[in-house]
C-alpha cells in the first residue's frame, strides 16, 4: 500500500497521528523510506538520482516531463539568430540554460578560485527604500526589495556581444577555528563579498549584496502542494511556547494570482509559486522574457539604455515573448515532478541513533520531518501524499554569522527559510561536491551545522558538545536522507 492511499483516505484524527513526530527510534517509521510518497524515485541512485520523474506519473505525463527536461537543458543564444526558438539570451545574464546552474538538477557551488566559473552562484542586489512611494510598496508587499538603481536585482557577470558584463563577484575567505567538546578543532570559512570590474559605474552607496547558490531541484512540486494552513500551523512568530524557535512566514505579492501569498521558494521564501520562481530565473539569470516577466531585456535597468535597446528574441509565435505560455507550462511540469530519491539505511542502528539525536537536540523544530500534500493539487500524482521534506518552509533568525543584512519581503537580514534536507545525502554523488548553506561556505555537513546561530544556537551547541560517536551518528542520519 502506497502513502497516497493512506493520506487521501484518512480522517483528521488519523491524519494527525500519522504526521505527529515519532517518539520510537528503535526502528524506521512506516513509509519513511519513501520521502516523496508514491512519487519517490526508487530505481536510479547514481549521478542521475535527482533527474528522475515522479514514479507514479502516467506514460503520457512522462512524455511531458521529458519535453520539459529538454527545455530545462536548452542553450539560449543571443539575438538576432536564425534559430528563433532559442534566441533572446541576455543581453546581460548569468547562465545560458537552467541546467548550467542546476547541473544534474543538483545544487550549485561557489567558485573554487578567481579563475573558476561562478555560473551556479550570483549576488542579489538591492538598496533600502529611498522614497515614501518605495516604502509603501514594501509595506503593501507589492515589492519584496528595491533593486539597485543601476545594476538591478542581481549582478550579471556575462554579456552578449557588444555589451559589457556588470561586474565580477569577489569572495575572500577567513578561516575561523571552532573547538568541539571533545577537543576536536574544526575550521569554518567566513566569506566576505564584493564586486570588481563594475561595467556601468559605481553602485549606490547603500547597496546590499546577498550571495546565492542554486539549490537542488527535487521535490519542488510536493512543497508547492502542502496546504498553506499546514505551514502556518507551525509558525510561532512571538515564540509563544517559549522553546526559542519563532518561525514565521514570508508574505509576497504574487504576479500570477494578483494577491499577497505565502512565500515558499528561494533562500528567503521570496517566491510564492514555482511558475513565478521559474519566470524570475528566466528573466534574471538568462534574460529571457515569459508571460509573468515580459521584459525582453531581463534585469537590465533604465540606466542601462544600450541593454534595453539591444536586439531581443520576442516572437509572434510566442505571443511576442521569448518563451511562451505553452513552453513554460511544460517546463513547470518538469520542475514539479523531479522526484525525491528513496531513503537508504533508514533502519540502520547508527542512523536511528542519529535520528533520535536529531529530534532530541531540536533540529526537528525547524526541519519538520513530515507533511501531507493537498488532495486538490494541480498534479494528481503529487496530491494526497505523505512526504518527508525536513523543512517547515518558514523564516528563522539564523544569527549574525549567517546574516546577509539584506531584507527580502518580510524576511530580515538575519532570516532564512529552512531548506529541505531530503536528498542531502546524495549531494556528493549528484553534484560532485559537499558545499552547503545559501552561499556554499560550508564544505561539509559538520561545518553547515556549526554555522547555525540565532534560533538554532542551542542546537548547534548541543552538537558541539556531543561525543564523536554521537556526532557521527547524527551525520549518518543526515546522509541517509
Amino acid at each position: 500500500m502506497l502513502p497516497v492511499v493512506v493520506i487521501a483516505a484518512t480522517g483528521s484524527t488519523q491524519r494527525a497521528a500519522i504526521l505527529a513526530p515519532t517518539s520510537d527510534f528503535s526502528k524506521a517509521e512506516k513509509w519513511e523510506t519513501l520521502p516523496g510518497g508514491s512519487a519517490t524515485n526508487r530505481k536510479r541512485f547514481g549521478r542521475e538520482a535527482f533527474s528522475q520523474p515522479s514514479e507514479n506519473l502516467s506514460f503520457e505525463d512522462r512524455a511531458d516531463f521529458f519535453v520539459g527536461n529538454g527545455l530545462f537543458k536548452r542553450i539560449w543564444v543571443s539575438s538576432p539568430s536564425s534559430t528563433q526558438a532559442v534566441d533572446g539570451l541576455g543581453p546581460l545574464y548569468n547562465a545560458r540554460s537552467c541546467q548550467r546552474c542546476h547541473l544534474k538538477d543538483g545544487r550549485g557551488h561557489p567558485p573554487a578560485n578567481a579563475a573558476d566559473s561562478a555560473v551556479s552562484m550570483f549576488l542579489r542586489l538591492s538598496i533600502p527604500p529611498q522614497t515614501e512611494a518605495e516604502r509603501k510598496r514594501l509595506a503593501t508587499y507589492r515589492d519584496s526589495v528595491i533593486p539597485e538603481p543601476t545594476y538591478g536585482g542581481q549582478l550579471q557577470d556575462l554579456a552578449a556581444p557588444g555589451h559589457k558584463a556588470e561586474g565580477r563577484m569577489v569572495i575572500e575567505y577567513e578561516e575561523v577555528p571552532v573547538k568541539l567538546g571533545d577537543g576536536t578543532t574544526v575550521s569554518l570559512r567566513k566569506p566576505t563579498y564584493s564586486v570588481a570590474d563594475l561595467g556601468y559605474g559605481p553602485m549606490h552607496p547603500k547597496a546590499m549584496l546577498s550571495p546565492r547558490v542554486a539549490p537542488q531541484m527535487i521535490g519542488l512540486g510536493l512543497l508547492e502542494a502542502i496546504a498553506e494552513e499546514d505551514i502556518l500551523a507551525g509558525a510561532d512568530p512571538d515564540d509563544a511556547d517559549g522553546d526559542g524557535i519563532s518561525g514565521r512566514p514570508n508574505r509576497v505579492w504574487s504576479v500570477e494570482h494578483k494577491r499577497v501569498m505565502l512565500g515558499r521558494f528561494g533562500w528567503k521564501a521570496g517566491k510564492p509559486t514555482l511558475m513565478e520562481q521559474s519566470a524570475g530565473a528566466f528573466s534574471g539569470d538568462i534574460g529571457i522574457s515569459s508571460p509573468l516577466a515580459p521584459d525582453a531585456w531581463g534585469d537590465c535597468t533604465a540606466a542601462q539604455k544600450k541593454c534595453r535597446a539591444g536586439p531581443h528574441g520576442d516572437s509572434p509565435q510566442h505571443a511576442n515573448l521569448e518563451i511562451g505560455a505553452a513552453a513554460m507550462d511544460v517546463l513547470l511540469f518538469y520542475t514539479r515532478n523531479l522526484a525525491v530519491p528513496a531513503r537508504r539505511k533508514a533502519g540502520d542502528a547508527t542512523v536511528l541513533r542519529g535520528k533520535k539525536l536529531f529530534y532530541e537536540t531540536g533540529c526537528a523544530s525547524c526541519h519538520t520531518p513530515k507533511f501531507a500534500t493537498r488532495r486538490d493539487y494541480a498534479v494528481p500524482a503529487l496530491a494526497g501524499q505523505l512526504i518527508w521534506p525536513y523543512t517547515d518552509l518558514l523564516l528563522h533568525d539564523m544569527g549574525e554569522g549567517l546574516a546577509d543584512n539584506r531584507p527580502e519581503g518580510v524576511a530580515t537580514g538575519r532570516e532564512w527559510r529552512t531548506p529541505p534536507l531530503w536528498g542531502i545525502g546524495f549531494t556528493e554523488r549528484v553534484s560532485r561536491h559537499t558545499f552547503f548553506l545559501h552561499d556554499g561556505r560550508a564544505r561539509n555537513l559538520t561545518e553547515a551545522i556549526l554555522w547555525h546561530g540565532g534560533e538554532a544556537e542551542a542546537t548547534r551547541d548541543a552538537f558541539k558538545s556531543m561525543s564523536k560517536a554521537d556526532r557521527n551518528a547524527l551525520l549518518a542520519f543526515l546522509r541517509s536522507l
